[in-house]
């Protein structure tokens, strides 16, 4: 039933060509001999303990038979026959025990890996604070039962589907769907020297073997390669894309999408960095991410304020002309006492936000502090620290100490606001910024909030599907998905010849209730680009949402008997996803299916007993409410 969900008539075409043959891995021990000095930076990094085996040296928790509770579900930590155990309940409510089969992190915090069955591994949400020496509970909320798609045996704690690739070095995670398991294969756990440089077989063959990363080539390759993990974004193969492989024609970033980003474009989801650091003048002017950080050590390149004073001083820096040379690490500037929290040039321009319980991330838009947005719901640095304050008066302080700044004035945030309430009012103010000079991240957030669009506003779009950056360029043809078939064909047809596959992708979607005319030359890139769009799919069969662009997909086409399976195998993945029970249910009752309908909803309740819209849904079809 799923291999027809993902392959189905809706998105079938013909198998994908096959890779290229590319050197094997070696692992990083074959590194060492010659890159001594690398490999010892590396050892003992965040990149080389990202993921390691359950050892002395390795678990830092505390296994001597010590239980927490939390939210009525309590946890044992133990040891055993010289292995490490947590007791705990499974997905069906038995408590087991469950051998630690893995250590993913290091500071500041330790997850370990539990097996409830062959073939699926799972990040168990208790963790350990290594400062505090404390177990605690990653989600303060209360805990998820079992059998919901967030309890530790659920899909949204797989390792093997939500974390492992970035904690592994040529990995990949062979889902098998009929079973729900995985077979993964991978060339080293932790994050080894061919995460980054590719495959070393023929480098160490011969030393003169070229690499399949060069990542000394442009800033963008290097910032891209950094970007396949520290990045929010979607898949387009499964594991890791081979080393050097452009980040458009493996991901799909995710946009300033509210709930992941502030209106503002700075972080408030676990968005890592490079979202944020796309929108930096920093980025615009060639910053590469190893001008601030050590790659081997993953550390700083030197302490405190240093870091920035690297370019930001009356020196300034001769590999980036364009900087003015001035005291910036002064009290002129940061009105604060030198050496203070306050006077830290991170404080101000790269405010920190707290993940996973005590992981503290910094925004890496390096904007400048602006509390007069305070009305878009975005907050400042400012009142981060002075929380005593309100942002009227860090605005009236920024003002008064920088009175012929240059960075106030018109904001994106304010239209990026105002269209989560009224988007048909912002559509002029979206158009002006998806075809003005901001960052390609904020051009296309502002293309992808547009509401349907059509005339003049559709040709403005259409402008934008042969911009220069292909966030522009995907988001263009997504925003042109209103316009009926034939008006939308020869404006998103060219979009399916682009360079980078997340362009050829979004045309695809776009273009899925579109046919080219008989002979057309544009049927072939159709094809082929359906083909990447499916294989998209299939490799992230093993996730929920997966499932419902399917079911959205199949939906487009009129083919109920494909949406059907695809919305009931996200909500079997997945029982607390309600909208898929609703597509479900509705789809079942529409065909003529009340029996299967009303069986639907059944289950639907059982897993959502209070979920308001199981209430409506009883009412569409007639059956009791809850």
């Amino acid at each position: 039933m799923l291999a027809r969900a993902v392959l189905g008539a809706a998105l079938a075409v013909a198998p994908a060509a096959a890779q290229e043959a590319v050197p094997g891995y070696v692992g990083s021990a074959a590194c060492a001999g010659c890159h001594a000095e690398a490999t010892a930076a590396w050892t003992g990094s965040h990149h080389a303990l990202a993921w390691t085996e359950p050892s002395d040296d390795t678990v830092r928790g505390d296994f001597g038979d010590v239980s927490f509770e939390h939210g009525g579900a309590t946890a044992r930590f133990f040891r055993r026959d010289g292995g490490w155990f947590i007791e705990a309940e499974d997905g069906e409510g038995q408590r087991r025990a469950f051998e630690v089969v893995g250590v993913a992190g290091w500071t500041p915090l330790q997850q370990y890996l539990i097996s409830p069955e062959p073939g699926r591994t799972q990040a168990f949400d208790v963790a350990w604070d290594v400062a505090a020496r404390r177990w605690y509970p990653l989600w303060p909320d209360q805990p998820a039962p079992p059998g919901d798609g967030f309890h530790w045996t659920g899909p949204y704690k797989s390792w093997e589907a939500r974390c492992a690739e970035c904690h592994a070095t040529g990995y990949s995670r062979n889902y098998r769907p009929g079973t729900r398991t995985y077979a993964p294969e991978l060339a080293e756990i932790g994050v080894g020297c061919e995460a980054c440089h590719g495959p070393g077989s023929a480098h160490v063959a011969d030393p003169r073997g070229e690499l399949t990363a060069d990542l000394g080539a442009s800033a963008e390759a290097e910032i891209g390669l950094c970007a396949t993990c520290h990045a929010r974004r979607e898949a387009f193969g499964d594991g890791n894309p081979l080393p050097g492989t452009r980040f458009h024609d493996a991901y799909n970033l995710a946009l300033l999408r509210p709930g992941l980003y502030e209106a503002d474009g700075s972080i408030r989801d676990e968005d890592y960095e490079f979202g944020s650091f796309l929108q930096s003048r920093m980025y615009a002017q060639g910053v590469r991410c190893s001008n601030c950080h050590e790659p081997h050590a993953a550390t700083l390149r030197a302490e405190g304020n240093a870091v920035c004073g690297q370019c930001h001083s009356p020196a300034g820096n001769p590999g980036f002309p364009s900087l003015r040379h001035a005291a910036y690490d002064s009290p002129a500037h940061h009105f604060h006492p030198p050496g203070s929290a306050g006077a830290q040039c991170p404080a101000c321009h790269m405010p920190e936000r707290t993940y996973m319980g005590i992981d503290t991330r910094r925004d890496h838009g390096f904007r400048v502090p602006r509390p007069d947005l305070a009305a878009t719901g975005a907050p400042d640095a400012c009142t981060d620290c002075h929380a005593d304050r309100t942002a009227a008066w860090a605005a009236d302080e920024i003002a008064r100490r920088f009175p012929e700044s240059s960075h106030r004035g018109p904001h994106f945030a304010t239209a990026f606001a105002a269209a989560q309430w009224v988007p048909d009012e912002q559509v002029p103010a979206l158009l002006a910024i998806a075809g003005g000079d901001a960052a390609g991240i904020v051009r296309a957030t502002a293309l992808e909030l547009l509401p349907p669009v059509g005339g003049a506003a559709a040709a403005g779009v259409a402008d934008l599907v042969g911009d220069r950056d292909p966030l522009v360029r995907a988001a263009a043809v997504g925003a042109l998905r209103a316009l009926p078939p034939a008006e939308r064909w020869p404006l998103v047809a060219p979009a399916l010849s682009d360079p980078l596959r997340a362009v050829r992708v979004a045309a695809a979607r776009a273009l899925l209730d579109a046919t080219p005319a008989a002979g057309s030359p544009d049927a072939g890139t159709l094809a082929a680009a359906m083909r990447e769009w499916r294989a998209a799919l299939t490799a992230r069969a093993d996730f929920p949402e997966t499932h419902l662009q399917i079911g959205g997909a199949a939906l487009t086409v009129r083919d109920w008997r494909l949406a059907a399976e695809a919305f009931g195998e996200a909500a079997s993945l997945d029982p607390q996803l309600v909208d898929a029970w609703v597509m479900l249910v509705r789809i079942r009752a529409g065909t003529g299916d009340i029996a299967g309908a009303r069986a639907a909803l059944d289950a639907a309740k059982a897993h959502n007993p209070h979920a308001p819209a199981m209430r409506d849904l009883a009412a569409e079809i007639g059956a009791p409410g809850p």
